[in-house]
């Protein structure tokens, strides 16, 4: 095998090309970078003598199969839900592919056909999901084999903005997807918790949040992640009494985030009218009571249920969510509407430092004794491009390319990194990055 193709060459893929790259200087191998922004593609290779750089339309589908056929393994950067077709020509071209994203549905249900092609579909490698997997597994793996037995396992996630970059009152950039902040939380939450059932509805999820002190970095507060209990059966804890996954963000952030829930400003699922003539204040006043003696600042705090001086409406109004600026999108949804006023003001600037934070917590019991271990990382960025969001989304999926690649990972199928295969020398090789777990254990209460 000599060829990989990289489908994407957006704000997570720098590491990833560059980690490539320098792999591929050593064992002759080719790097494709393809991205339907040829100049984009072409920045990423920086002109390396390793690698390759095409305009690629995913929706091209001649062109698109042309280059999988071509390569040995692709990395499929694209959004989550343009995965499918690039699986699915993988599968029959057998062409194995990596990508850092949830398996969904459609992809899982190629996980007989790529068995039988003897093509790897390994999912769920970047940062979260990704990281966590990998970290805890091998955590998993070591009390088990030492006799121990787990009680408690969670695990929180944060990409921040770093403590020096930190200059707007939400503490808060993009340093990924904006589309997947804007959504996040829709379709409620699941977890187990001392052996019951919760469930945390959309509108509930930003006012449901645990608070977090991690010595050094400060206060954090954590809400619910999507679906918990399917992590109960792919870590081997089927009978464990409480499983949490959670997403980091500073104090006060969660609160007034769930003032755009509330609206319903966040909302996916129609198309607004007149959106590209609509001013930032005609956007959010839409969603008020009629009031044509109140100002829209006023009818927003007394619908939110917020004071006029409220550090909630304070954040709203830096974010210029009350301007008379004109949106300028057609036929935009709320969510879509949201996003664009968000970007120009939670944008990285040049020299930004971004942060990512991930913390498990878990509790267990050995020789009759309760033990608490905390596993923290911290990782900074050096920039806007080589951020740290990107560098752990990047290096592992380059890692398990490698691996891949040299016939390391072989197991057919849809896959997630949870074997010892996969977690043990990606993460020493992680180590030698940078991205490195600190634990530590404690006698627990009992």
């Amino acid at each position: 095998m000599n060829r990989i193709l990289i489908i994407g060459a957006g704000r997570s893929s720098p590491y990833l090309i560059k980690y490539l790259l320098e792999q591929a200087a050593e064992r002759s191998w080719e790097i494709v970078v393809g991205d339907i922004s040829l100049d984009l593609a072409q920045a990423r290779v920086n002109g390396n003598q390793n690698g390759r750089a095409i305009e690629l339309d995913i929706n091209d589908s001649s062109k698109r199969e042309r280059e999988i056929a071509a390569a040995d393994v692709v990395v499929s950067m694209l959004p989550s839900l343009m995965h499918i077709d690039v699986a699915k020509d993988c599968v029959r071209l057998k062409k194995h592919l990596i990508t850092a994203s949830y398996v969904s549905d459609e992809l899982e249900a190629l996980d007989e056909d790529a068995k039988k092609s003897g093509v790897v579909l390994l999912n769920e490698i970047g940062v979260d999901p990704g990281l966590d997997h990998l970290s805890c597994m091998k955590i998993i793996e070591d009390i088990s084999s030492a006799g121990g037995t787990i009680q408690s396992f969670e695990s929180f996630t944060g990409g921040l903005i770093a403590p020096e970059s930190d200059n707007n009152p939400w503490n808060y950039k993009f340093t990924w997807n904006p589309r997947n902040v804007v959504l996040a939380g829709q379709g409620g939450v699941k977890f187990i918790q001392e052996g019951m059932y919760k469930y945390i509805p959309y509108h509930k999820v930003f006012s449901r949040i645990e608070k977090l002190t991690i010595p050094e970095y400060g206060v954090f507060e954590g809400y619910a992640n999507r679906d918990s209990l399917k992590y109960r059966e792919v870590y081997g804890l089927e009978n464990i009494p409480t499983l949490y996954r959670g997403t980091l963000r500073r104090p006060g952030f969660c609160a007034a985030w769930d003032l755009f829930v509330q609206l319903g400003a966040t909302d996916d699922s129609y198309i607004m009218e007149n959106t590209e003539n609509m001013t930032h204040r005609e956007f959010i006043n839409s969603f008020l009571f009629y009031n044509a003696g109140n100002s829209v600042e006023l009818k927003a705090a007394y619908h939110l249920g917020i004071g006029i001086e409220s550090d909630e409406l304070a954040k709203l109004k830096w974010l210029g969510i009350f301007e008379d600026t004109v949106v300028g999108l057609k036929n935009a949804t709320p969510a879509e509407i949201l996003q664009h006023i968000l970007e120009k003001k939670w944008k990285l600037d040049p020299e930004d430092k971004d942060m990512i934070v991930m913390l498990h917590r878990i509790y267990y019991e050995i020789d009759g004794e309760r033990k608490e271990l905390n596993s923290n990382l911290f990782v900074i960025g050096e920039d806007s491009t080589f951020t740290a969001m990107a560098k752990t989304v990047g290096l592992p999926l380059g890692i398990a390319t490698k691996l891949v690649m040299t016939g390391v990972i072989k197991t057919p199928g849809v896959q997630l990194p949870i074997s010892k295969e996969i977690y043990d020398p990606a993460l020493n090789e992680l180590k030698e990055y940078g991205i490195n777990f600190e634990e530590t254990t404690y006698d627990a209460k009992q």
